[in-house]
């Protein structure tokens, strides 16, 4: 599969196999995601999820099989893929220790912005969020909410293709919840792919598809309504159950 700018599609898997060893966590892998699309990326620990994000992530390189992220084949060119993507874990990737605005900044220089590009965007981001008048609070005053958003913000800083986000609600409550996936549509109409992973059942049902993994393999791959369906059940949760237990 060679590098290719044009496809329909932000990330293009075929026959994706990792190997540790004796032991295959990810056992040929095939899928795509549309540009602008909300992914959910589902299954329980240990079901190789984190595995298959950091190849895609251009972190780790595959036993065999082929990965376009962006346009670039991760063999090939994981930088590219790097620079095309953000990021965001579960534990936000902020610097406690630092200011809001010394964060941005960080951010923006690893991902190779110019220092007026770092001001601009800093700016649109802070004044989006309402805190221009915090740039220069530490993280560690933030509550859990707001490090949450910022975090989102921050992974998108360069304008990313494509922005993962591996379990990003994570200890929040509720309502904070859905203001987060209020940002995910936001970032999804303005055509950037989200690939997100959750362990909350009930999120599966924002996405515009959703796979399922089980001990390496893709059981599951359609809309949240097209799998209860066909599982004849009303809620995500119950076509995981069915599909893990």
């Amino acid at each position: 599969m060679k590098d290719i700018n044009t496809s329909a599609f932000a990330i293009e898997v075929v026959d994706l196999v990792k190997k540790f060893g004796n032991f295959t966590a990810n056992d040929h892998l095939t899928f795509n995601v549309r540009r602008g699309e909300i992914f959910g990326f589902l299954g329980a620990n240990g079901a190789g999820k984190t595995t298959a994000i950091k190849i895609l992530c251009g972190l780790m390189a595959p036993t065999s099989g082929q990965v376009v992220v962006a346009g670039y084949n991760v063999m090939t060119h994981p930088e590219l893929v790097k620079q095309n993507i953000g990021y965001m874990s579960q534990k936000f990737s902020l610097y406690e220790d630092l200011t809001i605005f010394e964060n941005i900044r960080l951010y923006g220089a690893i991902y190779g912005l110019t220092a007026n590009e770092i001001r601009q965007r800093s700016d649109t981001i802070l004044r989006k969020l309402g805190l221009l008048k915090d740039r220069s609070r530490l993280i560690k005053t933030l509550s859990l909410g707001w490090k949450q958003k910022l975090a989102f913000s921050v992974a998108m800083v360069h304008h990313p293709k494509i922005v993962f986000l591996d379990e990003p609600t994570s200890g929040v409550d509720p309502v904070t919840r859905r203001q987060f996936w209020e940002l995910i549509y936001e970032a999804a109409a303005d055509g950037i792919t989200i690939f997100v992973t959750t362990h909350y059942l009930d999120e599966a049902e924002y996405c515009d598809r959703v796979t399922v993994m089980v001990d390496g393999h893709i059981k599951a791959l359609d809309t949240p309504a097209k799998l209860k369906k066909q599982f004849n059940v009303d809620t995500m949760n119950e076509v995981f159950l069915n599909l893990t237990r």
